[in-house]
């Protein structure tokens, strides 16, 4: 960068004034923000999805002690569908409906998780265009003071107040563009993984509740005996 094009940045700051260097650290904030979101759904919902991929070649042959191993590993120990899958398969409930509020707290407590930093972004992406129109005002007011306090004043006693005005509008519009559009795109991976999750849930569950026919003949034989004895 040389020295002509340093002195047109503090020239823009100049302008700009205290609203633009609160717009600029709430910038530098919200990509803060993006990056530690992605970093962590990449680890997080990735490895999931890897996890939940094997847990389903597993399942069919209920090899849970495999798919329990599988969840302790390092690198998946930690990730929302270890602990999903582990606490259903740990779990002493033998009910559906228990089994099926136990994964919805799971599920719950994964997505909130995820979504912790989500509203920061919102947040920014509907202030900041508001704090930029503030920065828009008080340029406005100062072009109009300036021209008022200067007899027969030309355009260039305004320019310092318009330029102030312009650069805090499009300083407020380079935050707030940004910051929804990562707002919403990590919304939808959250909402797309927690269905995921759903899903595997009930894969899990149904596993665990199976019951072979054999099983479930015999079973129901010892039924129809106890009731017998009982008339």
């Amino acid at each position: 960068m040389d020295f002509t094009q340093m002195g047109s940045i503090r020239e823009l700051f100049k302008a700009g004034g205290p609203v633009l260097i609160l717009l600029m650290c709430l910038s530098v904030y919200s990509i803060a923000i993006m990056i530690e979101r992605f970093l962590k759904y990449r680890k997080n919902i990735n490895r999931s999805r890897k996890l939940m991929d094997y847990v389903r070649y597993q399942l069919p042959a209920r090899n849970f002690n495999k798919i329990l191993e599988a969840c302790r590993k390092s690198g998946y120990a930690n990730t929302a569908a270890s602990k999903l899958i582990m606490n259903l398969l740990k779990s002493n409930k033998q009910d559906l409906a228990e089994l099926n509020d136990l994964a919805d707290s799971i599920i719950d407590w994964e997505t909130a998780n995820l979504s912790r930093k989500l509203s920061v972004l919102a947040t920014l992406a509907s202030t900041t265009p508001f704090i930029g129109l503030f920065g828009t005002v008080l340029g406005v007011m100062r072009a109009f003071s300036d021209l008022a306090n200067i007899s027969g004043a030309g355009p260039s006693v305004v320019a310092k107040g318009i330029a102030e005005a312009l650069v805090n509008t499009a300083a407020g519009l380079f935050v707030a563009v940004p910051a929804l559009i990562a707002y919403n795109y990590f919304l939808s991976k959250v909402n797309f993984f927690s269905e995921n999750l759903q899903y595997m849930a009930q894969e899990v569950i149904s596993a665990k509740l199976y019951v072979p026919q054999k099983q479930e003949e015999s079973q129901k034989q010892s039924e129809e005996v106890a009731e017998e004895e009982m008339l």
